[in-house]
């Protein structure tokens, strides 16, 4: 099968994606008008080249904390609400646990309750629209310590929304070890929120086992360092605890893998590790979630079988119901005609 009926025939089977950044969906256009909005003029060439001339993880942290900093207001998040639609209906997604990242805005001056009020009616909108639905999960960033992420679990409390499930730990794993942060994931985990964390991304096992053992995290971001430690992935396998694998993302930055035909996550799926498949920042990473469908397929041997195994183990590591999983599950099977 080429690359363009493989394409076509994925796009049509209903698809998770767990693993992917909000503000990672915002395409080049899109960058363009916040900037316009944000400065009054327009973005030179020369200005969108420096911006996403990144070549490590530190660096590309760098350009997303630049890009919201062009947003305006909260209203710009109408236009990256409008952009996620059309990449999960490009892809085929039908369920996503999506990523925000409060931090930077709050520094800006945005009131929490104000994003939150758009984002469930973007949410709905689109439900309604497509019959997609949408998750969020705030990034308490490990960027900022952990003073900041429990001043963000706060409002993550005192302005519920239906529409945001859990916590998550993303930002520079180097410079917020996972354990650091346990403080917050106790109350989330107290308070019956999902929790996920980003770890085995730059930094060895140790923060994945930091994760498990401190965090007490349901799922585990890229964990790919996982790879270095056979204790730890006999204790993957062991748990099922699922890895959200993220191929592009983690070839981009080198540290663990240089070729995407490299990628652990042929060992960690032969060794029954619970996987699935993810983009992390589609713009940013200049891919989709069917270009990764792809890599698995073309680059790492994945069989047709395998990938609809991987597909439906989005949907099994998600934070659906159990009732709504077969239900996907289902759905995959029955759209699953070669």
């Amino acid at each position: 099968m080429n690359k363009s009926e493989f394409k076509t025939f994925l796009a049509c089977i209903p698809k998770a994606e767990l693993h992917i950044h909000l503000e990672a969906v915002i395409t080049l256009s899109g960058v363009k008008k916040l900037y316009k909005n944000k400065y009054g003029k327009e973005m030179s060439k020369e200005e969108q080249e420096s911006l996403f001339s990144y070549n490590d993880l530190n660096g590309f942290i760098e350009v997303f904390l630049k890009i919201q900093e062009m947003y305006s207001s909260v209203d710009d998040f109408n236009l990256v609400f409008d952009e996620l639609e059309k990449y999960l209906v490009e892809n085929g997604i039908v369920y996503t646990e999506v990523f925000f990242a409060p931090t930077s805005f709050l520094k800006m001056g945005f009131k929490y309750e104000d994003m939150v009020k758009i984002f469930h009616k973007k949410i709905t909108e689109i439900k309604e629209k497509r019959g997609i639905t949408v998750k969020l999960l705030m990034d308490v960033s490990r960027t900022f310590g952990c003073k900041n992420a429990m001043n963000n679990y706060s409002l993550f409390k005192k302005y519920p929304c239906e529409d945001i499930i859990g916590i998550g730990l993303g930002g520079a794993e180097s410079k917020g070890p996972a354990k650091d942060f346990a403080p917050v994931y106790d109350l989330a985990h107290k308070d019956g929120f999902k929790a996920v964390a980003h770890a085995g991304e730059d930094v060895g096992p140790e923060s994945i086992w930091d994760s498990i053992n401190y965090l007490h995290a349901q799922r585990i971001g890229h964990g790919i360092t996982a790879i270095q430690d056979e204790k730890l992935m006999e204790e993957l396998t062991k748990t099922k605890l699922p890895i959200e694998i993220c191929i592009s993302s983690n070839t981009f930055t080198k540290k663990i893998v240089q070729k995407a035909k490299d990628h652990p996550v042929r060992e960690f799926y032969d060794r029954g590790m619970m996987v699935n498949i993810n983009t992390d920042d589609p713009v940013f990473f200049k891919t989709t979630l069917l270009n990764e469908y792809w890599i698995c397929y073309s680059e790492l041997n994945f069989t047709m079988d395998e990938i609809k195994e991987l597909v439906k183990n989005g949907f099994t590591s998600s934070f659906m119901s159990e009732k709504e999983k077969q239900k996907a599950i289902k759905a995959v099977d029955e759209a699953w005609k070669l």
